[in-house]
């Protein structure tokens, strides 16, 4: 049943239930992008399961999230079961055989997982600004905010850099108003209360160093198979916002550091991207156009996206245009925009004279479904009745002990699993605030010791002039004197900035800032 250059999908049956044909997902066009849809309980997350075992074999490493925790026994051997063996019995699946997965989990709390973390300044204001549900207003606050320590030499590393940098904006609001206009210390304050909510939800987890490089959700094992990347988002999940800003980070990261490579014989990743409804779901114009930008041109970086959801009409038609390779399992339609949504995916295949589309859809079984891939010359398959294969690992979730000893031989085990926190915007903030008070004490002191010292001068009937009088000190400016005729004054924030950014040059730790698609940094 396997070819090579091809993934093995299942076994197409006739109208009559017969056997026809095996349904094969071409590697070349792997990379083109996918959509599994389907109503719970139809198999979908089985079909993830399949479908990530064959590109890890094929050498393609994968990410992935579990949202149900049922999809981390893919680590493990699979277990022998009679629906397992009659499935692949069903549908002659000669070649089928037990196996495990190379595995690397990850989890945003590091509970379940390894830590997966990124920079404030990574993440971007847009990204940043959908997170925090922010209006307009707040979003022109941010983008100042960015501005600002990109000009400035403050790196924006996790939430109380962030803080900091809103602080220093509403208590300097003034000064900056002739560079950056207007910024309102109402839209700074309720971005101070949207921190707090997300370290309420963990977000602040999720901030911070060492930040996730990309390269290692890209690692091959040294048989040759793709490492599968395993995403602990059960606990995640209680926050849509916070995983699917995550989820989208993460691809753009991706479309920001990876090379072109056009049309490769496979894809460098592919990333599947469960429950994709949350992405779509109350996201503006402008970020649902920049994400139908990335993925139509992601493809040119060897990466294929794969939205996991229950309705086709969860995604909007400029995305669900770029899906080359479709699974459709079962869908209800028991509502006007259950049928509409049936109708919708339909439409989307390419039609089989040997059966009506439309009503398939509503009477396929469980780890069934309606199957159409891009084959020769890139052009869609006649869509095919299909029977899932079933999967070599473990379907469901593994014990607390068998992820752990899977996590302690991890290739990336103790690189991220530790925070570190460098200078950066928090503590800059705060050296310059606390040498401005100092510089403002000092000089009140020396002017109430100026003031004494005229006091004194006056009683004596004596004059006080500089250099003229018997004392060596009158001889020379005092530093008060300095202070006075220099028009000494707190440094205005581009001065501020200048001199950090020229510290950090020195010292190398600036780096060029370029923003990307989504927000990001390209490094």
């Amino acid at each position: 049943m396997l070819e090579d250059g091809k993934l093995y999908i299942g076994t197409s049956r006739n109208p009559d239930d017969s056997l026809n044909k095996g349904e094969y997902l071409d590697l070349k066009y792997g990379n083109r992008h996918g959509i599994v849809t389907g109503a719970t309980g139809t198999g979908k997350t089985v079909t993830l399961q399949v479908l990530a075992e064959s590109f890890s074999n094929a050498g393609v490493p994968v990410f992935c999230a579990d949202i149900k925790g049922d999809l981390s026994g893919i680590a493990v051997m699979g277990e022998k079961k009679d629906w397992v063996d009659q499935r692949a019995a069903l549908i002659g699946f000669d070649d089928f055989a037990y196996q495990e997965f190379p595995v690397i989990f990850w989890d945003l709390y590091g509970e379940q997982g390894h830590r997966v973390r990124t920079t404030v300044a990574e993440m971007g204001p847009l990204l940043l600004s959908r997170l925090m549900d922010a209006s307009e207003a707040q979003e022109g606050v941010l983008n100042i905010a960015f501005k600002i320590a990109d000009q400035g030499g403050l790196p924006l590393l996790d939430l109380k850099d962030l803080q900091a940098l809103l602080n220093y904006m509403g208590e300097h609001s003034s000064e900056l108003l002739s560079q950056f206009g207007l910024i309102s210390k109402s839209s700074v304050g309720s971005l101070q209360r949207g921190l707090l909510v997300l370290e309420q939800q963990g977000a602040e987890h999720f901030f911070g160093e060492p930040a996730l490089a990309v390269t290692d959700i890209m690692r091959t094992t040294n048989d040759g198979r793709g490492a599968i990347s395993v995403l602990a988002a059960d606990k995640l999940m209680m926050n849509p916002r916070l995983y699917s800003t995550f989820l989208l980070w993460l691809l753009s990261e991706l479309f920001e550091e990876l090379p072109e490579v056009g049309d490769p014989d496979k894809p460098k990743l592919v990333f599947f991207f469960d429950e994709a409804h949350l992405l779509f779901k109350d996201a503006p114009k402008v970020l649902i156009e920049r994400i139908e930008q990335v993925v139509r041109l992601i493809r040119s970086k060897g990466v294929g996206v794969y939205f996991v959801t229950q309705n086709p009409l969860d995604v909007p038609d400029t995305v669900l245009a770029q899906m080359g390779n479709r699974i459709q399992h079962a869908l209800r339609a028991y509502t006007p925009r259950e049928q509409k949504a049936v109708k919708t995916a339909a439409t989307t295949f390419r039609p089989n004279p040997a059966f009506d589309c439309e009503t398939a859809i509503t009477m396929l079984g469980t780890g069934e479904a309606l199957v159409s891939t891009l084959q020769a010359k890139g052009i869609p398959s006649i869509v095919e009745r299909t029977l899932v294969r079933p999967p070599a690992s473990r379907p469901g979730p593994i014990s607390e002990a068998e992820r752990r000893a899977v996590m302690n031989v991890s290739p990336v085990a103790g690189v991220y699993d530790k925070d570190l926190d460098r200078e950066s915007a928090y503590e800059i903030l705060l050296a310059r605030e606390q040498k401005a008070a100092e510089a403002e004490a000092a000089r009140k002191a020396a002017e109430e010791r100026e003031a004494r010292g005229e006091a004194k001068d006056l009683a004596a009937g004596r004059w006080s002039l500089p250099g003229f009088g018997d004392k060596d000190e009158d001889k020379r400016p005092t530093k008060t004197t300095t202070r006075k005729t220099s028009g000494y004054q707190r440094e205005t924030v581009l001065e501020a900035a200048m001199k950090s950014a020229a510290r950090s040059v020195a010292t190398s730790v600036g780096r060029a800032i370029v923003r990307g698609i989504l927000g990001s940094l390209k490094r």
